[in-house]
């Protein structure tokens, strides 16, 4: 079992909630008057149990809002559990570079505030990153940092979890007596603190140890026993795992009647449950136990329906097996034609395998060349920090001397100067204060560049551009979709998708211009001129719509109205400048600006549409791909030749 099965069902189970309470967590979420404190703690609950395992795409975008949130009000520990969820929704959504990336995120935040929880948390989770990916050795050298932060902590939960990670890797690199150890060590300490759903998962992780030495008779009594816990704490869907598990191993002690009496309860209570995975999986089980048994028709009514619903659900591997099942029954039973059918079909689904382990091959590669590269970077950081420091310490060896000759005199002056220096540095502290304020206030209103301009001139002179890529977004049904928002709702609303869009334009090196109610203005290639500022546009762009998809399908979750949004872009010449004497503004003019609008206009929700002109400069980017819509008819312009552009590499499915 891997370890992100485990720790996927460790936090599902302890923190499950009734989906009722999910709309209780969001009101807290909400709630003004709440502390800072309980409004984190409620949209991290709602973050793992009400979508990490069932819609990671919409916990990712509560797992940013509630990072932003815990920027914004200075709370670290705080920023480093909303890291720790975000990389967890990745690894979820097996996007291994982004999840290790927040974790080492939240990792560093947590050692520099001396949050040791958080920084076991954090190894913890790199460790199980590295074990996914199969690198053993460097996954239990995070495992065994958790380890021992944990220990100093006494945490006898957080000690339990990570022994129970460490004898997992130990399973997996042969050596079952050390993953023994390690495995009935989690479950004493499980059993210490009396944490149920802890004890079921080590049981059978204990007893399939000894299953894959075929040691069935000390293996059962383990299966036996969760199957027991998971009964006395209502914990259907696990249990329908346990049930399964200990029919199979009841199979291969030729105890068929009983192995099927126990398959049979599973798959019960999986059509009870609406598992679809588990009562899929269980049919197939119980068809290969007909097999064992020799009763090949019944072997083949169960495997052929397990066959179409594996099929259903994309489980090749157990498709493989029904397909083996259902070659070997039928060729028992002398149906050639039968058996050779499904035999193809086994063969077919190995050839699917194998790509598919390929592609895991081939991002594990990925993964271990940019794990590579990080360890390169961080390894030369350290090596000019130290010769830094070595410099530092010649530096200070040359001066020691000099710097004892002069000490006594420098003793005497310093009490002769030493008010009048506070009071220097008082003045000069107070005066950087205010100097830093107005600079901040003038850079959130002007580009830097305009800012020093008007600083050292006072004014800036309007600059003709040549090429300019203007951006302009706006929100379908705008009006429709604020009738069912309070006026609060609405501008808080408004207010986090233009803070989000104002990150996106900042990493892409784009101009914010202005917003005009819910429209949003954006130019790329001002004040300074870039080669990249067309792409860089559209890049950006993109990732605004893939911000407005992934928010409304948050929002649809929960239940509330989101916006959607049409986005348009035109390249082109524009004049930028300063307007009025008050309240003054950076502004942009020209024709440009006008038929960047129609390009929005003229648009479709969900999409980019561009001009002719910015398609030119990027059709042969092989990172884009473009739709060509042929004449479409923009008001006051006729009509124009349009693209809807996407990115096939790094497109969101919609």
């Amino acid at each position: 079992m891997r370890i992100l099965v485990f720790i996927v069902c460790l936090f599902s189970a302890v923190n499950t909630l009734a989906y009722t309470n999910l709309d209780s967590l969001w009101q807290i979420w909400e709630d003004p008057s709440q502390a800072d404190t309980i409004k984190c703690k409620a949209i991290d609950d709602l973050i793992w149990d009400g979508l990490m395992y069932s819609n990671s795409d919409s916990a990712i975008v509560l797992g940013k809002i509630f990072y932003a949130y815990a920027i914004k009000q200075n709370l670290d520990k705080q920023k480093c559990t909303s890291l720790n969820a975000l990389g967890t929704c990745y690894w979820v959504k097996a996007e291994y570079i982004t999840a290790i990336d927040y974790f080492e995120q939240s990792l560093a935040l947590a050692e520099y505030i001396n949050n040791t929880g958080g920084t076991a948390s954090a190894l913890n989770n790199i460790g199980g990153i590295y074990s996914d990916q199969g690198y053993h050795p460097k996954a239990l050298h995070y495992f065994k940092r958790s380890l021992a932060l944990q220990e100093k902590l006494s945490n006898t939960n957080g000690i339990a979890v990570v022994t129970s990670n460490i004898g997992a890797i130990y399973k997996e690199l042969g050596d079952l007596e050390q993953a023994l150890k390690h495995g009935q060590k989690s479950l004493s300490l499980y059993e210490l603190t009396n944490d149920q759903f802890g004890m079921a998962i080590e049981l059978l992780k204990i007893g399939s140890i000894y299953a894959s030495q075929k040691n069935y008779e000390k293996a059962l009594p383990f299966y036996l026993r969760a199957i027991e816990i998971r009964e006395q704490i209502n914990n259907k869907h696990e249990l329908v795992s346990a049930l399964e598990m200990t029919g199979y191993l009841l199979s291969k002690m030729g105890r068929f009647d009983e192995a099927i009496k126990y398959i049979e309860k599973a798959i019960k209570l999986a059509d009870e449950v609406g598992n679809k995975r588990g009562y899929a999986i269980s049919t197939m089980v119980l068809g290969r136990v007909y097999k064992e048994y020799k009763k090949f028709n019944q072997a083949i009514f169960y495997c052929e329906k397990a066959y179409g619903l594996l099929h259903d659900l994309s489980i090749l591997r157990q498709q493989k097996n029904a397909c083996n099942c259902l070659y070997e029954s039928y060729k028992a039973l002398g149906q050639n034609g039968k058996a050779l059918k499904y035999y193809e079909l086994k063969i077919e689904l190995q050839d699917s395998l194998h790509v598919t382990e390929t592609a895991t091959r081939l991002q594990q590669m990925e993964f271990a060349k940019q794990s590579l590269a990080d360890s390169i970077a961080k390894a030369e950081e350290v090596r000019l920090v130290q010769e830094a420091h070595e410099e530092e310490l010649r530096v200070e060896e040359n001066t020691r001397n000099i710097s004892l000759g002069v000490g006594a005199f420098l003793f005497l002056l310093a009490g002769g100067i030493y008010s009048r220096l506070r009071y220097v540095r008082k003045s000069k502290a107070t005066l950087q204060v205010e100097k830093d304020r107005s600079d901040n206030l003038l850079l959130n209103i002007l580009p830097e560049e305009i800012a020093q301009e008007l600083k050292e001139k006072g004014k800036a002179d309007a600059q003709d551009f040549d090429m300019v890529s203007i951006l302009f977004t706006d929100f379908k049904d705008f009006t429709a979709q604020s009738a069912k928002l309070s006026a609060t709702e609405l501008v808080r609303e408004i207010n986090l998708c233009f803070e989000a869009f104002d990150h996106i334009i900042e990493k892409y090196n784009i101009e914010k211009i202005k917003t005009i109610g819910d429209a949003y203005m954006a130019a790329g290639g001002l004040p300074v001129p870039t080669d990249d500022s067309v792409k860089n546009t559209v890049l950006a762009a993109l990732e605004l719509q893939g911000f407005i998809r992934e928010h409304k399908t948050a929002n649809d979750a929960l239940g509330k109205p989101a916006f959607e949004m049409r986005v348009g872009i035109h390249t082109g010449p524009v004049v930028a400048g300063i307007v009025g004497v008050k309240k003054f503004q950076y502004d942009i003019w020209g024709d440009t600006v006008n038929t960047a609008a129609r390009m929005e206009s003229s648009g479709e929700v969900g999409k980019v549409n561009i001009s002719q002109a910015t398609y030119e400069l990027l059709k042969d980017d092989p990172q884009f791909a473009f739709e060509c819509r042929g004449k479409i008819k923009a008001k006051g312009k006729g009509e124009m030749e349009m693209y809807f552009v996407s990115s096939p590499i790094n497109n969101q499915p919609s």
